[in-house]
């Protein structure tokens, strides 16, 4: 008996080659492109690898800074910057290797410029809205750097300075020296202060996950890296530590060159793997021009002693808040074995109002990159809902008015029956919703109608 013939199932088509600009995020800055600023011009690749080198460079004063850019920016920029920080809620803090990553040639377009060195001509008018706590860590701070708003997780801040000064930080109310228009909260890196903080993480059974921040732990001796990992680890119920820092991004020589500070970080990690408990760093990356050969070095250092990496990107106007950079940005920090893990919504900080963007914005930017690349590498789109709702998915409002630029969010397990606002930037609503907030007895009328809304919404049925 002879078998019937079955029909050959259609074969797929078969893929075209990919676009090369699929891979380009392999390609990364290399040689000594550093030459070309003048202050820079005889330095040999041994000493810009340095850490002491780039320390002992880092500029902290502005009329420093802009003696630095003479000759490479035009003298309207330098004019426009020297009135900019006048006014500006952070201190000026910029190594010699972020300095050399800026396209001086186009300073105002540069996204690495954008978000370290202000200009008074691109400054928008701060909404009432903005503070310098906007996300209310001081009112969940059972004892002085200690934020215990989650269940299980709290955030220790142990120190209050950092390799490089950001314009966007969202501890602009600790970190760093006092400013003309803020005096900042003193969280010095004190044994003293931690010994209670200590005290307090191992009387709350609760507590499984510590985040160490700051500032920054990249400007932590490492006798103090040791120290704040070793107590931690002791402590029976705390199953996970995160040390996080920016220094990744700005300063990937101290991984290179400073062995006692990067021997006692992979010796926590070591030594919390030994106890089955998960040590991990947490860094900070923006833009994929941050990402050089000397980052996949650092990276990778860290990864060959089995030390992971994640990485919290902020949404920022004109540095990030595209699909194409925002993708090379993902596969790149991927590439160099930092797996992408938040996109936060720029938090309500005064000062900074023309980086901040819609939360329309982040939406269609989550569905641009979500399977553009691997599900794990894929980072979750975030707002931190101002006032202590903690991170809520950028998409998880109760309501969202896209006129008023007003979304309501609530956190459940964090908060249960509380409101939380984000506001978007008032230059980026449609004339509708300008001219409202351009009225201030429209201001409580919006909040309030966003705040029945979202009650309606959320109400059990």
């Amino acid at each position: 008996m002879e078998l019937p013939v079955l029909d050959e199932a259609p074969r797929p088509p078969v893929r075209p080659p990919a676009d090369p600009s699929s891979y380009a995020h392999r390609e990364l800055r290399d040689g000594e492109w550093w030459r070309r600023i003048p202050a820079f011009a005889d330095v040999d690749r041994q000493t810009f690898l340095d850490h002491r080198w780039q320390a002992k460079h880092t500029i902290t004063k502005a009329s420093k800074l802009l003696d630095a850019l003479e000759g490479l920016a035009s003298p309207g920029f330098l004019s426009d910057a020297a009135e900019a920080f006048v006014r500006a809620p952070m201190a000026v803090r910029v190594s010699p290797y972020l300095l050399s990553l800026v396209d001086w040639d186009h300073p105002y377009e540069d996204p690495i410029r954008t978000q370290f060195i202000p200009t008074k001509s691109t400054r928008l008018p701060a909404p009432p809205q903005l503070t310098f706590d906007s996300l209310g860590e001081q009112s969940d701070a059972p004892v002085p750097g200690l934020t215990h708003r989650y269940p299980d997780k709290a955030l220790f801040l142990a120190l209050d300075t950092c390799p490089v000064y950001c314009r966007f930080c969202t501890r602009s109310y600790a970190v760093g020296p006092d400013q003309e228009m803020v005096e900042k909260v003193s969280l010095k890196a004190s044994p003293k202060r931690w010994e209670t903080i200590f005290e307090y993480i191992a009387t709350r059974p609760e507590l499984e996950d510590i985040v160490i921040s700051g500032g920054d732990t990249w400007n932590l001796r490492a006798k103090q890296i040791e120290l704040l990992g070793e107590r931690l680890l002791a402590i029976p119920h705390v199953r996970r530590i995160r040390f996080a820092s920016k220094g990744p991004a700005v300063m990937p020589q101290k991984v290179l060159t400073d062995d006692e500070w990067f021997r006692a970080l992979v010796g926590v990690a070591e030594k919390g793997r030994k106890l089955r408990k998960d040590v991990m760093l947490h860094t900070h990356f923006n833009h994929p021009n941050e990402i050089t050969a000397i980052t996949a070095e650092a990276m990778g250092r860290l990864f060959e002693e089995g030390l992971h990496v994640r990485n919290q990107t902020v949404l920022q106007r004109g540095v990030n808040d595209d699909f194409a950079t925002m993708l090379m940005l993902v596969r790149r920090c991927a590439f160099v074995n930092v797996h992408p893990y938040y996109v936060y919504q720029h938090d309500l900080v005064k000062g900074v109002e023309e980086l901040r963007t819609t939360v329309h914005t982040a939406e269609v930017l989550e569905k641009q990159i979500r399977g553009a690349t691997a599900g794990f590498n894929t980072p979750t789109f975030v707002v931190d809902a101002p006032g202590g709702g903690g991170k809520r998915g950028v998409h998880s409002y109760e309501v969202y008015d896209r006129t008023t630029g007003i979304s309501v969010y609530t956190a459940p397990s964090v908060k249960p029956g509380q409101f939380f606002f984000y506001y978007d930037p008032i230059d980026q609503l449609p004339e509708a919703g300008q001219a409202r907030w351009a009225d201030p007895e429209e201001h409580e009328a919006m909040h309030d109608e966003a705040l029945q809304a979202a009650m309606a919404r959320s109400a059990p049925h």
